[in-house]
C-alpha cells in the first residue's frame, strides 16, 4: 500500500507548500477547517479538494464562513449577527484524518480529510477557545519576559542567565482516561466496586479486542507525531467473559493513554485529535468508548490530569525550565515555580468554572475516589526524595536528574474538560502569582515557608485563613468540616462554581489580566454552561431518576424489617416523584425552577434530589437483598 500522509510539514502550511501535497495524494479528498467554540466543540466540514485548490489562498486567509449562532458563542455570535469566519492557524500541526471504512474506488486507499486547526473570527476579531488560549500564552510570554528583565535575580535562582532568554513557552500535556465496553454490556456496580477495591484491573494485561484496539490507537498516535508514552489499564473494570469462539464479551474496562508534552496550544489540539482517534479506533474493533467523567456511579470516574510547565527558550536554542531551581537537591522550586503554584491555588475559585462546569464532572469530584475536592497542593515530603500525593488538587512532579521534568500535575480536569479554556485559566492564575512572587524579591526558601503556612497565619498574597500545602492524605487526615474550613468549601453544582466568578471578583480579574478572559467571554461561557446544566438536569437527569424511582417495587415475602424499610422507600418515592394537593414533588419543583430561571433554587433542589436518590438506592438495595 502506498504510504499515507499523516502530517503536513510545518514549512508547508502555506498555499505554495500545501498544494503539492494535495496534488500528489489524491486519496485526500476533502479539507476541513477546525475551529473550537467555547463549549469545546470542534467544527468539521467537508470541502472537496478540487474546490479548495481552486481557491486555496482565500481559504487559508479565512475564507470559510459559518453560522455562528449554531456554535456555542452565546451573546457574541447571535441570530442577528451570526457571521463567523474560520481562519487557518499555521502555528500548530495540520493532519489528515482517514476514513478507514471508505476506500477510494480509484486508488484503493482510505479517503482522507485534511484537518486544519483554525480560529473562529467574528467582526474582525479572533474568538473561541483556541483564540483564548493563544492570547493567554502570548500574554504569559510578554509578562514573563518583562519580569525576567526587571528581576534578573529570579531567573538566576532558576539557573538561567536572564540575558540569554529569547522567549518563554507555556507547555502542557494531558493524561486521557476513558471507559471501554462491549455495546450494551452491563455489569452490577457491586462487582465493579469489589474489583476496584481488590485492584484486579489496575495495570493488568489487556486482552482480545481491547488489546488490539489499544495497540492500534498507540500506533496511530505515533503516526500523527504525538509520541505516546504508554497505554495501560486503569483501576476500573471487571474481567470479561470468554465466548465459545474464543473471543471476549461483556467487556467493561477503564484505560489510560498518555503522550508527550507540547506547547500549550499544540497540546490542546493533540488532546482533541487523540480523543477522536481513540474513539474511532475502538469503534472499528466493535467497542464503545465513553469520555464521561463519571459514567458509573459508585466506582472510579475518569480524569484528565493536566501537566503544566513554563520553559525559557534561550538565544542559543537551548531550553530551560523556569519552575526548576538552580539546585534540585536544595529547593523544590524556583521563585517562578513557587509563584505559579501560589497563583494557581489562590485564584482557583475563578479558574475552576473553566475546568468543572457540568453535571457529569461534579459527579466525579467526590472524596474517596482520589478525585480532588480541596484547593491544596503537595510538593513532597523531602526535597531530596520526590514523592506523589494523589489526593490533592495540584502536585509537584520532579526528577532530581532532569530539571526539565519539573511541572505541576493538576488533577481536577476530566476528559470532557475544554483543555483550551482550562489551560488558559491555569496560565492566567499562575501568572498572577508569579508576578507577586518575583516582584517580592523573596528567595525560594522564603516563598516555600510562606506557602507552607498554617491556617490563620498572615501572608501578603495568600489568604490568611487558608492552608495551601498538605503532604497528608487529605481525605483520611482531615474530616470534611476541617477540610472545608482550611482549604475552602468546594462547589457542589454548576451554579455554585459559576457563582464563584462573581463572589471572587478579585480572582476573576486575575483571569482577565492583559485582556485574556474578557467580560464578554466570561458572560458567554457562563450562559452556555447554565443552559447545558439546566437542560441536562430537567430533560435527562430527572427523567432518568424517575425511571429509577419507578423500578423500586414492593416484593412478596416481606418480614417486619422489610415492611419498615418499604415504608421509608415509599415515602422517598412520594417525595421525589409524586405531586399531591398542596405539595409538589422534588422533580416537579426542579422543572418549575428551571422554567422560572431560578438558578439558586435549582441548585439547592439538585443537591436535595441527589441526597434523596442516594438514600433510596441504598435502602432499596438492602430491601431487595433481604427479601430475596
Amino acid at each position: 500500500m502506498k504510504e499515507l500522509l499523516y502530517l503536513i510539514p510545518a514549512a508547508d502550511r502555506t498555499p505554495e507548500g500545501l498544494r503539492p501535497h494535495l496534488e500528489s495524494h489524491p486519496e485526500i479528498r476533502f479539507v476541513s477547517l477546525a475551529g473550537v467554540d467555547l463549549g469545546g466543540n470542534d467544527t468539521d466540514e467537508r470541502i472537496p479538494v478540487s474546490r479548495f485548490l481552486a481557491h486555496i489562498e482565500d481559504y487559508l486567509a479565512g475564507g470559510v464562513q459559518t453560522d455562528g449562532s449554531s456554535v456555542v458563542l452565546p451573546g457574541i455570535a447571535t441570530l442577528n449577527d451570526g457571521k463567523v469566519d474560520l481562519a487557518a492557524d499555521p502555528s500548530t500541526a495540520w493532519y489528515v484524518d482517514y476514513n478507514h471504512e471508505f476506500l477510494d474506488p480509484v486508488h484503493g486507499l482510505p479517503v482522507g480529510t485534511l484537518r486544519i486547526p483554525s480560529f473562529l473570527k467574528h467582526r474582525g476579531r479572533l474568538i473561541g477557545s483556541r483564540a483564548l488560549l493563544k492570547n493567554a500564552v502570548d500574554s504569559a510570554n510578554r509578562r514573563l519576559m518583562a519580569l525576567i528583565k526587571a528581576h534578573p535575580a529570579a531567573a538566576r535562582a532558576a539557573g538561567i542567565d536572564p540575558r540569554g532568554v529569547a522567549s518563554v513557552e507555556v507547555c502542557a500535556a494531558t493524561e486521557l482516561e476513558f471507559w471501554v465496553r462491549t455495546p450494551r454490556a452491563t455489569v452490577a456496580t457491586e462487582k465493579l466496586s469489589v474489583s476496584q477495591i481488590l485492584q484486579e484491573s489496575y495495570w493488568k494485561r489487556t486482552k482480545g479486542a481491547v488489546r488490539t484496539a489499544l495497540e492500534h490507537s498507540l500506533m496511530l498516535l505515533e503516526s500523527y507525531g504525538l509520541a505516546p508514552e504508554m497505554g495501560h489499564k486503569e483501576v476500573g473494570g471487571v474481567k470479561a467473559t470468554v465466548t465459545g469462539q474464543g473471543g471476549f464479551d461483556d467487556i467493561l474496562e477503564q484505560l489510560e493513554v498518555d503522550w508527550r508534552y507540547a506547547p500549550a496550544l499544540q497540546a490542546a489540539d493533540n488532546e482533541l485529535l487523540a480523543r477522536i482517534m481513540i474513539k474511532e479506533t475502538f469503534r472499528r474493533h466493535g467497542l464503545e468508548v465513553t469520555f464521561m467523567a463519571k459514567p458509573i456511579e459508585g466506582v472510579a470516574g475518569s480524569g484528565e490530569h493536566t501537566h503544566l510547565s513554563m520553559i525559557a527558550v534561550m538565544r542559543d536554542g537551548t531550553r530551560r525550565n523556569l519552575f526548576a531551581p538552580a539546585d534540585l537537591r536544595k529547593d523544590f522550586l524556583s521563585p517562578f515555580g513557587w509563584g505559579a503554584l501560589m497563583g494557581l491555588l489562590r485564584n482557583y475559585e475563578a479558574a475552576g468554572p473553566f475546568v468543572t462546569a457540568s453535571n457529569d464532572a461534579f459527579n466525579r469530584l467526590k472524596p474517596g475516589f482520589e478525585a480532588p475536592v480541596c484547593i491544596v497542593a503537595s510538593v513532597g515530603h523531602d526535597v531530596a526524595m520526590p514523592s506523589r500525593n494523589r489526593t490533592v488538587l495540584a502536585g509537584l512532579v520532579r526528577d532530581l536528574d532532569n530539571p526539565m521534568a519539573t511541572r505541576f500535575e493538576v488533577r481536577s480536569p476530566n476528559p470532557h474538560t475544554n483543555t483550551f479554556l482550562c489551560v488558559a485559566a491555569f496560565c492566567q492564575a499562575m501568572m498572577d502569582g508569579i508576578a507577586w512572587a518575583v516582584g517580592s524579591g523573596a528567595t525560594a526558601e522564603e516563598l516555600e515557608a510562606g506557602f507552607s503556612k498554617k491556617p490563620g497565619d498572615a501572608h501578603p498574597y495568600l489568604e490568611n485563613e487558608r492552608a495551601y500545602r498538605s503532604e497528608e492524605d487529605v481525605f483520611e487526615h482531615y474530616g470534611q468540616e476541617e477540610r472545608d474550613r482550611i482549604f475552602g468549601a468546594p462547589p457542589a453544582t454548576v451554579w455554585e462554581t459559576l457563582e464563584n466568578l462573581e463572589i471572587h471578583a478579585e480572582k476573576t480579574r486575575a483571569l482577565a489580566a492583559d485582556g485574556v478572559f474578557t467580560g464578554e467571554v466570561i458572560a458567554s461561557y457562563r450562559a452556555a454552561a447554565l443552559l447545558r446544566w439546566t437542560m441536562e438536569l430537567s430533560n435527562r437527569i430527572v427523567p432518568e431518576n424517575a425511571k429509577i424511582v419507578q423500578s423500586c417495587v414492593r416484593m412478596a415475602g416481606e418480614n417486619r424489617l422489610d415492611a419498615e424499610r418499604w415504608s421509608r422507600i415509599q415515602a422517598l418515592k412520594e417525595e421525589l416523584a409524586r405531586d399531591d394537593h398542596g405539595r409538589m414533588s422534588v422533580f416537579t419543583r426542579i422543572r418549575e425552577a428551571v422554567s422560572a430561571g431560578a438558578h439558586a433554587e435549582v441548585s439547592r433542589l439538585q443537591i436535595e434530589m441527589a441526597s434523596l436518590m442516594k438514600e433510596l438506592a441504598g435502602l432499596y438495595q438492602l430491601y431487595r437483598r433481604n427479601v430475596d
